[in-house]
């Protein structure tokens, strides 16, 4: 697919050359070619590792293993057992297996569609910008109403916090997300759901040895073989999701034809506590403060032992890995959604979605300025806390078409913003809450690590309708420009494929 995009361009950059041969009324119809070309199906499809950060609850808390599941591009879920080959259009899907999915019958595995697992929702232009149990609770009974109407009739399904079918839902709510995606061949697709579809869905989950890691294991190897494999050394003889996707990733760079890609999806800010990066077992041992002062203690002679193991053959960093191999899921707005996650096929695409240093900190240093310059503002001193009172005071509440908006009353009136992409500067979301919900957003990414940033593409988003916020209400259904005051700060990319 690359390689068409990129055969495609030199041969429209040809024929943009010699535009002055060409009868303007022909345009039309070169870029519809151009279009109808790129739209259509791949060769290849994809499957990937999902790596999920660490959440600070249940065994979690003391292991930091995180969780892991599969994707994949080209299979699709016709229910949530159920598998089949995807449409035009559709976006893919997650599998995934837990000690308690919590529906009506004990299974093995469910699988949602990718931008449901991620954002709660269909349609990714949908996604939720502000994260909080409200709104993610809404999203899982929009989900339960929709989705698992024949699965989950029993209570405990429908209203227990620990049926875990909700981890399948938003799950950039909750925590960070990295995909480690290579191609595939469709036949190996069509096998794999034949074999799902055909066999019983029976929950044997066991922490030890069939666990969430030992389930993506067994199901990556039926595309490559031995490409996974557990790490017995640094995991204590288990398979970990950081061992999955640290030997999942090791086989695909020794095997550059199947086309290497990581996508980093960021925890949406809000007032849900920040996930963790993922450990494998010494590698928690040896930086885990709760666990080292106690190894220092009772077992210090183990200590050299365990700090070797990891700093020698366990050190995996999904991050740089990222930054490596990056590629981006996030389309222009305008843009109908791709069947496929896409890549960005120009020579400096990895800087277009990991953006470098210097852009980030013009990025921090002109929003500096306009704090400076609105220090008078109530909505530069309210930013700080301003997710929780949105939290606190607001219902959440999911629309038809899937937008997410948050209710608020006070003196005797009503009022909402939405918070989601699609709808925080819609006409009838409150243009001051939708102002300090971006500034809010906007600050907590520029000040956060990398591992916790979102890409430069989505922040190209999110500064454009910051500047339109600011600008006020006659910009808002408009591309408008930035003023010139943050000019030197560079604008969505022209001519990015996403």
């Amino acid at each position: 697919m690359t390689t068409l995009v990129s055969n495609l361009c030199r041969f429209a950059r040809g024929l943009v050359s010699s535009a002055s041969e060409i009868r303007a009324a022909t345009l039309p119809i070169l870029f519809a070619s151009l279009f109808v070309a790129l739209a259509a199906p791949p060769a290849s499809a994809d499957v990937g590792v999902v790596l999920n950060e660490s959440l600070d609850e249940s065994m979690d808390r003391i292991t930091g293993t995180g969780h892991t599941a599969v994707y994949f591009s080209r299979i699709c879920a016709d229910s949530p057992r159920k598998l089949r080959l995807c449409g035009p259009g559709e976006s893919g899907s997650v599998m995934s297996t837990y000690i308690n999915i919590g529906e009506d019958e004990s299974v093995a595995w469910n699988i949602v569609p990718l931008n449901i697992y991620l954002y709660g929702v269909e349609d990714s232009r949908n996604r939720p910008i502000f994260g909080s149990f409200k709104i993610k609770h809404a999203l899982e009974e929009r989900y339960r109403q929709t989705y698992l109407s024949g699965y989950c009739a029993a209570t405990d399904c429908q209203t227990s916090g620990k049926a875990e079918w909700r981890e399948m839902v938003a799950a950039t709510l909750i925590r960070g997300v990295y995909m480690f995606v290579v191609e595939t061949p469709v036949e190996q697709d069509r096998q794999l759901i034949a074999e799902f579809n055909n066999s019983p869905n029976e929950n044997h989950f066991n922490g030890a040895t069939n666990n969430c890691a030992d389930f993506v294991r067994r199901v990556v190897n039926t595309y490559f073989p031995h490409s996974v494999s557990r790490d017995y050394i640094n995991d204590f003889g288990m398979t970990s999701p950081k061992a999955v996707a640290r030997s999942f990733t090791h086989y695909a760079q020794r095997h550059p034809e199947i086309n290497l890609r990581v996508m980093h999806f960021a925890q949406v800010p809000g007032t849900i506590k920040r996930s963790s990066e993922v450990r494998a077992g010494t590698e928690q041992l040896f930086r885990s403060k709760k666990l080292l002062i106690p190894m220092v203690v009772f077992a210090n002679e183990a200590l050299p032992v365990v700090a070797a193991s990891y700093v020698l053959t366990g050190r995996f960093n999904p991050e740089k890995e990222f930054e490596k191999h990056p590629a981006s899921d996030l389309a222009p707005q305008s843009a109908s959604p791709s069947p496929r996650l896409r890549d960005v096929a120009l020579p400096d695409g990895r800087t277009q979605i990991v953006g470098t240093s210097a852009e980030w900190k013009s990025y921090r240093q002109a929003f500096k300025s306009e704090i400076e310059e609105n220090r008078d503002s109530a909505e530069v001193h309210d930013r700080s806390r301003f997710f929780k009172v949105l939290d606190e005071k607001g219902t959440a509440s999911v629309d038809t078409d899937g937008a997410v908006w948050m209710q608020l009353s006070g003196n005797g009136e009503s009022i909402r913003v939405g918070v989601s992409a699609s709808n925080v500067l819609a006409r009838d979301s409150n243009q001051q809450l939708s102002h300090k919900l971006l500034l809010a957003r906007t600050s907590t990414f520029l000040k956060s690590p990398k591992h916790r940033r979102e890409t430069m593409l989505e922040f190209h988003q999110d500064w454009a309708n910051l500047q339109r916020a600011t600008n006020g209400p006659a910009t808002v259904s408009t591309q408008s420009a930035i003023p010139p005051k943050l000019a030197h700060v560079s604008p969505i990319p022209s001519g990015s494929t996403f």
